[in-house]
């Protein structure tokens, strides 16, 4: 009876008896596996940037601005703009049963912002205390506004980090005064980073209480109310509750301002929850169509694994009927080519998803979270076990066939032939 140490010695030495096409065969495999887990990986990056943008903007927010109605009540010749305002987000605070929280905001591009040493001139937004509650700011320096720099409309700023860099360099912020066309104001705050990849807006911003600027720099034009704001932003009471919330909001926005609800061009919004589902329904497909891709390579490279070990068997089978006719026993002829099959499988698979995770691995020290909307690919726990299983049953089925065969042969048949 053969020993394991014998069984696999003969397998080694029947690989490298042929290490060409032991090569390109196990090539082939290693290939379709890599290939896979990167492209699984790519498509993740791809999911993750984008939900780390998402979140960059805030947590499960519902923006909303002011649209167009009709000019005359039910009619459709003629339509008019209307802006939201302070008595919407009041009106939507006090009625609306699935909206947790609601702030408004005001803003403006035009404003010049001037230092003692230097001028800039980001967007300066007029919100309130629960701003930084429903979008993503945080503050790196000082405080953020409060209800009663609001109730006592004190002319106070919080400053985006590139802001105060450009206004008081080499100095903190905190405390000094700067000129808002003009109107002096001080630093409370300073924000931390926002910015998305390249695009450094955000770190722009000016943040005043929302009180100070309607008073001081409102939205102007005709026909348009004193506490006008430039949008309402939201969040439903739950996730799953952003399509009823926004019917909510819909039927107080259209009842503050005379008009039908339904009608179509009256809201102009984004809701970011609607989008994140959008987005992971997109990956999920892309998830399964690569991973099938993947399936289909493997499969294909375990038929190569079958061909070569049939080829193996045919040219083997003198050997085999000695060995047969010496007491070998079908089980230990079966043995050694089921053997050679699964090794061919799970070497080839094993170096395809190092290779994988060594190419993300070092995506991942160059690249990080530099890209907007796109994180570097990495090795996804799932497509490795997916790999690996598949790997295993392509092993078997790859290895099984031939050696059924092998087993099979009669062997003075065996040593009859040429």
């Amino acid at each position: 009876m053969q020993s394991p140490a014998d069984i696999f010695g003969e397998v080694f030495r029947a690989i490298w008896a042929h290490k060409l096409r032991a090569f390109l065969t196990m090539f082939g495999i290693a290939w379709g596996v890599g290939s896979m887990l990167v492209l699984i990986g790519f498509g993740e990056g791809f999911r993750s940037g984008q939900r780390r943008q998402m979140a960059s903007l805030g947590n499960n927010v519902i923006m909303m601005w002011g649209g167009n109605i009709p000019a005359v009540p039910s009619q459709h010749t003629g339509m008019r703009p209307y802006k939201l305002t302070v008595a919407d987000e009041t009106a939507v605070r006090a009625s609306a049963q699935r909206v947790r929280n609601i702030t408004a905001m005001l803003s403006n591009s035009t404003i010049k912002e001037v230092s003692d040493n230097s001028s800039s001139s980001g967007e300066v937004l007029g919100v309130e205390p629960n701003y930084s509650e429903i979008r993503f700011l945080p503050v790196a320096q000082g405080r953020f506004l409060r209800s009663d720099d609001l109730e006592q409309r004190r002319r106070v700023v919080v400053m985006g980090k590139k802001t105060a860099a450009l206004l008081f360099p080499g100095r903190p912020p905190l405390g000094e005064w700067l000129l808002l066309n003009g109107v002096r104001f001080q630093v409370i705050g300073v924000a931390d980073s926002i910015a998305r990849g390249n695009n450094d807006s955000d770190n722009q911003r000016v943040y005043i209480p929302l009180t100070t600027m309607l008073e001081l720099f409102p939205l102007t034009g005709e026909n348009i109310p004193e506490d006008a704001v430039t949008s309402l932003q939201y969040q439903p009471t739950a996730k799953d509750d952003n399509v009823p919330a926004i019917a909510e909001v819909h039927a107080i926005v259209a009842r503050q301002h005379g008009f039908d609800a339904n009608e179509r061009d009256a809201f102009e919004e984004w809701d970011s929850i609607n989008s994140q589902r959008m987005v992971g329904k997109i990956f999920d497909a892309m998830d399964l169509f690569l991973g099938g891709v993947g399936i289909v390579t493997l499969g294909l490279g375990a038929l190569g694994v079958v061909n070569i070990m049939l080829v193996s068997v045919a040219e083997r089978t003198r050997e085999i009927g000695l060995r047969k006719a010496l007491g070998a026993t079908k089980r230990n002829i079966m043995m050694q080519f089921l053997l050679e099959g699964m090794f061919l499988t799970g070497v080839s698979g094993a170096v395809g998803i190092a290779a994988a995770g060594l190419l993300m691995f070092v995506l991942n020290a160059a690249l990080g979270t530099k890209l907007q909307g796109f994180d570097a690919p990495r090795l996804v726990p799932w497509s490795a076990a997916l790999a690996l299983g598949a790997l295993s049953l392509s092993g078997i089925v790859a290895g099984i066939y031939p050696a059924g065969q092998a087993a099979k042969l009669d062997p003075v048949e065996a040593l009859r032939r040429e």
